[in-house]
């Protein structure tokens, strides 16, 4: 039986230690504590808390993110409070919703004025990330499986943390200090303290149809591998792991069981559920930020790419079986190499697993003419009837008894892997959740859910919050087209709302997604190894970094002028005027033809190409201005 994480703490801070001590209603229950030495870090299972100072101070948590080594020494991450979204049958779901950041050390190691400066972005970067992601756990609910993967892991006495699934275990690695330390000493597990958190899209509610009530659910699970922004996290790595990958799954709960060779038990539990996932373009690949609207294509020959793009489906097929793969990109225009390389990666693996169709999206649904996403679902009607979902049954005494099983995945992409994915994955979702419910008898054998307005606009609205979400996490904006998953229709406010999330998303991208992909990385996968480097100096010529001021300067000249009475204008006015509008013109160029140098690129991580900007911006300003083209290759680091 799978034990359960302690769901709230007492965490006692004095000068020399911090004891975590469990919270329990039956005074009956024995209880641990874990002790942590704030001088070395060391870590002990019911040590001896020590000797009460009249300084402790006592906080009420629920939960630990984990730790963290920054210059200054180790952070403990923890959770203050959490909101409830929902419940999974008889598990109760929650989002953190609030955390403290506490040092470790009394006293900060001997620091630099630049090291400081260096502590405290790398602090900021890790509040960011915090603050911006969407994150969820459960003390009893494996969060990071669907249910068909944990009812295969239901006989498995390991603890939570040892039987999640590593790809969605955002914390694993803030988790290290007491998985390793659980490892190493046998006597000392402390698994009942890790709590693994899922980043992503979580949402539960309470739905009725034909006055049968049940619990509509859908999360979406961001994989910790190649997470990041964006323009700054694209394609594939050569582990075959893809840039924004979210496995989605939508969830029915009934209270009872409704099949006609099962008799009907009161206080069981009938679960549902079905999985798509989506991805980058699992080949190599980046476009490279320059301040232009729609950055450089780079599509890299590299001779992993075979190896990287079969791994890939290979893991695909390991956890979902079977794959139909939907391409939503253009097929002409700057996407289309993309899409003939895809199919290219395709015909080489020669997988009879593997069914690949190229939609182009913008193509067929142009003019609003979104319904055509029908013809999707028309082209794999019949393997998505053998795909079929995941129907459970369990006991009030938890037995459970599966019925059926999903038998393959719909993995679908196009460019971002997020607008046009998520209306289809959500269209796809709405021809299953119809089926589902006629199995459950609430819907009769030829009625949709659409004959329910309520049940409709909740589906329509959790669907659109998702792509919301997830896109968020990626682009930094909303979704595009989220009024048809809304409403079922493009609308023109619709797109009115589309033009300004492309305008933010374009200035986030390009002029504040650099601390963005840091904090993920800084979270994720970034080890803090040498402190006399400094990350986040600006070693730009001063030149270069004053000329976006310069185009300020000349802006409130033309305005100071305009402003002037109309006596006093003259020629030395209009000449004044002209001059700072030929020196913003020609700043404006030169910053669009260089604006490589105006990205704000990420620090920590290098990227998978070869992109040496403060390298390439002394050698360059020694030679005449221009345009050179800069010559990338991947780098599998």
């Amino acid at each position: 039986m799978l034990m359960p994480i302690h769901n709230s703490l007492r965490l006692y801070t004095s000068q020399d230690a911090f004891t975590l001590e469990p919270v329990y209603n039956d005074p009956s229950v024995i209880t641990e504590n874990i002790v942590i030495q704030r001088s070395t870090g060391e870590v002990r299972l019911n040590a001896p808390a020590g000797r009460i100072s009249a300084d402790e101070e006592v906080m009420m948590i629920y939960g630990i993110v984990g730790f963290i080594r920054l210059l200054a020494g180790e952070y403990m991450v923890v959770i203050t409070d959490r909101t409830k979204i929902g419940r999974i049958g008889e598990h109760d779901i929650f989002r953190l919703k609030d955390y403290k950041v506490l040092p470790l050390s009394r006293n900060n190691l001997a620091l630099s004025e630049a090291q400081t400066n260096d502590e405290a972005t790398y602090i900021n970067l890790l509040h960011s990330h915090l603050q911006s992601g969407e994150f969820h756990f459960s003390y009893t609910y494996e969060m990071t499986h669907t249910l068909q993967r944990q009812s295969a892991l239901r006989t498995s006495t390991q603890p939570m943390w040892r039987r999640a699934d590593e790809r969605f275990f955002w914390n694993m690695r803030l988790q290290s200090k007491f998985i390793d330390h659980s490892n190493h000493f046998h006597d000392q597990d402390l698994s009942n303290f890790i709590l693994p958190i899922v980043n992503g899209f979580a949402e539960i509610k309470t739905a009725e149809i034909n006055k049968r009530t049940f619990t509509f659910a859908l999360f979406s699970r961001r994989s910790r591998h190649r997470a990041g922004t964006r323009y700054f996290s694209r394609g594939i790595d050569a582990q075959g792991n893809v840039s924004n990958f979210n496995e989605t799954e939508q969830i029915i709960v009934s209270d009872q069981s409704h099949q006609s060779h099962v008799p009907t038990i009161p206080g069981n539990f009938t679960m549902l559920s079905h999985v798509q996932t989506r991805g980058s373009i699992p080949i190599f690949w980046a476009q490279i930020n320059n301040i232009k609207y729609t950055p450089k294509l780079q599509i890299f020959d590299d001779p992993q790419t075979e190896t990287a793009f079969r791994r890939h489906f290979e893991t695909q097929k390991r956890y979902y079986g079977p794959q139909l793969v939907i391409n939503l990109i253009n097929k002409k225009g700057y996407e289309g190499p993309m899409g003939a390389a895809f199919s290219k990666q395709i015909a080489i693996l020669g997988d009879p697993l593997i069914k690949y169709h190229h939609f182009d999206f913008h193509q067929e649904c142009s003019k609003m003419r979104w319904q055509r996403v029908s013809l999707l679902l028309d082209y794999f009607r019949q393997d998505l009837v053998s795909q079929g979902y995941f129907k459970t049954e369990i006991s009030k005494d938890g037995r459970q008894s599966t019925y059926l099983m999903q038998t393959s995945v719909v993995r679908t992409n196009c460019m971002d892997c997020l607008d046009r994915t998520n209306v289809v994955q959500s269209e796809i979702s709405k021809w299953v959740l119809n089926r589902q419910l006629q199995d459950l008898q609430i819907l009769a054998p030829n009625e949709q859910f659409e004959s329910s307005e309520q049940f409709e606009s909740l589906f329509r609205n959790i669907w659109a919050d998702n792509a919301d979400i997830v896109s968020c996490a990626y682009s930094g904006t909303g979704a595009l087209k989220t009024d048809f998953t809304r409403t079922g229709k493009r609308t023109k406010a619709g797109a009115l709302q589309d033009l300004q999330n492309s305008i933010v998303r374009y200035i986030k991208n390009n002029f504040l997604d650099g601390a963005r992909q840091d904090a993920y990385d800084l979270f994720l996968v970034y080890d803090i190894q040498d402190a006399s480097s400094h990350p986040f100096n600006d070693t730009r010529p001063v030149h270069l970094k004053l000329l976006p001021l310069l185009l300020l300067v000349g802006f409130a000249m033309l305005v100071s002028a305009l402003i002037l009475p109309e006596t006093i204008w003259s020629t030395h006015v209009m000449l004044f005027m002209t001059f700072w509008i030929a020196v913003m013109a020609y700043v404006a160029r030169f910053i669009l033809m260089n604006g490589i140098y105006y990205v704000n690129w990420p620090r920590l991580v290098p990227l998978g190409y070869d992109l040496p900007v403060r390298q390439l911006v002394d050698s360059r300003m020694d030679e005449k201005l221009g345009t050179a083209e800069i010559e990338l290759g991947w780098k599998n680091e």
